[in-house]
């Protein structure tokens, strides 16, 4: 059986695919799909409020190319999420209707709360018992913030700081002193020696380049600095040709390097993990959950 997710973000957009897998009981999800497209939807609503008519016209063109994938790989159901670009967007309501009535694809716009749970849902599998862990998720338009201790959510909270938002000046000062807050607030000394733990496609490439690691999946603060000074002491143009990022990478990766190290350094932690999870990842998790239910209930209702 093969299941997809869409996430639709302020920076780009992920179609992944991915078929269920049981080993005697033992479910994976095998990734047999990927699409990552730079659809730039915060560029649109972080300086106007709103998405352009062409932005409409590329997300439309995109999700129709994604049905067309979804539909020659069978899949018996899907997923589309909308993160923090839409959420904003005055005009978003209506290019959701018209969407679905151009494709009968349903756009389901989430909430901060909602898109960090989803995300929490897989991640929680990679924690330590043993570990208290500040998970920080930057997208384009937010960033999420989990606070575990013993595998379990104690906290949690959204912020409107993001790669693109900063990239286009649209954060405000308080933002990031309500962030600051936040974690000096929630991580005190019965919390010492958290760990961080990262996700989003910026730390997964910065990840990539590091050269000294402390595990096969997580690096030190300083490493994580040492990259931010190597990217950032390139121009965008060799970091597009010489360091070969994407050019809808390039020029984000390093506001969101600072995302992550300011999380790190409020709350004291000197290592990040990196598990290679994302929201793409908790969507197909629930859509297998929405797919076991439907057919224990035999209906078709929602548990979005």
């Amino acid at each position: 059986m093969k299941l997809a997710a869409i996430d639709i973000g302020s920076n780009a957009a992920r179609l992944q695919i991915s078929k269920v897998l049981d080993n005697e009981g033992v479910l994976t999800f095998k990734k047999v799909e990927y699409v990552r497209f730079p659809l730039r939807l915060g560029m649109d609503v972080f300086t106007t409020g709103s998405i352009s008519a062409e932005g409409e016209v590329r997300l439309y063109k995109m999700l129709h190319s994604f049905k067309l994938l979804i539909e020659l790989h069978e899949c018996k159901d899907y997923l589309i999420c909308a993160t923090s670009a839409m959420r904003e967007a005055s005009n978003a309501s209506d290019i959701v209707t018209r969407i679905e009535g151009q494709l009968d694809m349903k756009i389901h716009i989430i909430e901060g709360a909602k898109e960090a749970e989803l995300i929490n849902n897989v991640v929680v599998q990679s924690l330590d018992t043993d570990t208290n862990y500040l998970h920080v998720d930057v997208g384009g338009g937010s960033s999420e913030l989990n606070l575990y201790v013993n595998r379990q959510k104690v906290a949690s909270r959204s912020f409107k700081i993001g790669s693109v938002r900063l990239l286009e000046g649209k954060e405000q000062k308080s933002d990031w002193e309500k962030m600051q807050r936040w974690i000096q607030d929630h991580i005190g000394p019965k919390q010492a020696g958290i760990r961080a733990i990262g996700t989003g496609g910026n730390i997964n490439k910065l990840f990539n380049l590091a050269k000294t690691r402390v595990t096969e999946s997580s690096m030190g603060i300083e490493e994580l600095e040492r990259i931010q000074k190597y990217v950032s002491s390139y121009s965008l143009e060799d970091r597009i040709n010489k360091l070969q990022l994407n050019p809808d990478r390039a020029d984000v990766i390093v506001p969101a390097s600072e995302i992550y190290l300011s999380a790190m350094r409020w709350s004291g932690a000197t290592e990040i993990l990196v598990p290679d999870l994302g929201l793409k990842d908790g969507i197909i998790q629930y859509v297998y959950d929405r797919y076991q239910h439907r057919k224990r209930k035999k209906d078709t209702d929602p548990i979005l």
